[in-house]
C-alpha cells in the first residue's frame, strides 16, 4: 500500500505523517513529498519514502502519484498561483487513477465570501469533474494562526482586532493533520465533506480572557474600525497588501464566516478539539 502526502515538508504535511505513523500505518507505506529536498531528508531517516514533487511541474507529480492508493492533497501555500498548481495535482491523480484523494479546502468553499475561497471552490469542482473518489476536508481556522498575536498580546496587555464582535471556531493544526490520517485510513469517508473546526468558538473578548489567564496580567481587547486597524498594521511595517488582506480577514470573522462549530472536527478524530487556552499555554512556556 503506498500513501502519498503532498506537502510533507510543511507544518500540516508534517503532523500528518505522524499522525499516520501514530496509526501505526508501516513507514514504507508512505510516500512524503515535497519541494524542499533537505527537510524531506528528516522524515527518510525515520523510514519514510521520499520524493521532491513540485505542483508546478506534472512530471514530479506522475512519478509520485503512479501506484498510489490515496493522497492527502494539502494545499498550496501560494496565494496567486494555487489554481493552475491545483489543476495540474487533480490531473495528475486522475491519470494515476489514485483510490482516494483527501484534499484540505476551506469552510463552505462553494458557498461563501470568505477571501480564501475562490481557489478552494475551483479545487473541489476540479475534483467532481475529474470523477476521483475524494474526501473534502474544509479546514477551518488554526489556533497556531494567532501565535503572534498572542505573543504581542502578552507584550503590549492590547490584542488588537477590527473582527468586531466576529467568532472563531479555532482548533491545533494537530487536529486537522488527525483528521487527514482518519479519512485516509478509516473506512467509510469516501464522498464525504466535511466541515471541520474546533468545538468552540471565541470572540476577541474571549481571547483576551483566555491570553490573561496564561500571562498572569490584564490584557485587553481593542477593537477598532477595518480604516484603524489597516493603520495601525501600516504603520507597523505591514505593506498594504498584506494589511489589506489581515484586514479583510478579520472583516470575514466580523461577518460570521469563522464561527460556526459543526463538530465534524471532534467526531472524525474521535475526541475533543485543544481548547485555545492550551495552545497558549503551550507556547507561553
Amino acid at each position: 500500500m503506498t500513501i502519498v502526502i503532498t506537502g510533507a515538508t510543511g507544518h500540516l504535511g508534517r503532523l500528518t505523517v505522524d499522525h499516520l505513523l501514530a496509526r501505526g500505518m508501516p513507514a514504507s507505506d508512505i510516500l512524503a513529498t515535497g519541494r524542499n529536498a533537505e527537510k524531506l531528508a528528516e522524515l527518510a531517516d525515520a523510514g519514510v519514502r521520499t520524493a521532491v514533487v513540485d505542483f508546478s511541474d506534472p512530471a514530479t507529480l506522475d512519478a509520485a502519484f503512479t501506484g498510489a492508493d490515496a493522497i492527502a492533497f494539502i494545499s498550496s501555500s501560494e496565494v496567486g498561483s494555487r489554481q493552475p498548481q491545483h489543476a495540474n495535482v487533480v490531473a495528475a491523480a486522475a491519470r494515476a487513477k489514485v483510490g482516494l484523494l483527501v484534499y484540505t479546502s476551506a469552510p463552505k468553499a462553494t458557498d461563501t465570501a470568505l477571501i480564501l475561497a475562490p481557489d478552494h471552490k475551483f479545487t473541489e469542482e476540479a475534483i467532481a469533474e475529474a470523477g476521483i473518489p475524494s474526501v473534502i476536508l474544509r479546514n477551518g481556522w488554526y489556533h497556531e494562526n494567532y501565535g503572534q498575536s498572542f505573543a504581542q498580546a502578552a507584550a503590549t496587555g492590547h490584542y488588537v482586532a477590527s473582527t468586531g464582535e466576529g467568532r472563531v471556531a479555532s482548533a491545533a493544526r494537530s487536529d486537522y493533520a488527525e483528521a487527514i490520517a482518519v479519512a485516509l485510513t478509516e473506512d467509510g469517508h469516501a464522498g464525504s465533506v466535511y466541515e471541520l473546526s474546533g468545538d468552540t468558538a471565541w470572540d476577541g473578548t474571549e481571547f483576551a480572557a483566555l491570553a490573561s489567564e496564561v500571562v498572569g496580567r490584564e490584557i485587553v481587547f481593542d477593537s477598532v474600525s477595518p480604516e484603524e486597524h489597516l493603520a495601525i498594521l501600516t504603520a507597523a511595517g505591514l505593506d498594504e497588501g498584506t494589511a489589506g488582506f489581515v484586514v479583510a480577514l478579520d472583516g470575514n470573522i466580523r461577518d460570521g464566516l469563522l464561527g460556526e462549530t459543526s463538530g465534524d472536527l471532534g467526531r472524525l478524530i474521535g475526541h475533543p478539539t485543544q481548547p485555545l487556552v492550551d495552545y497558549f499555554r503551550s507556547i507561553a512556556e
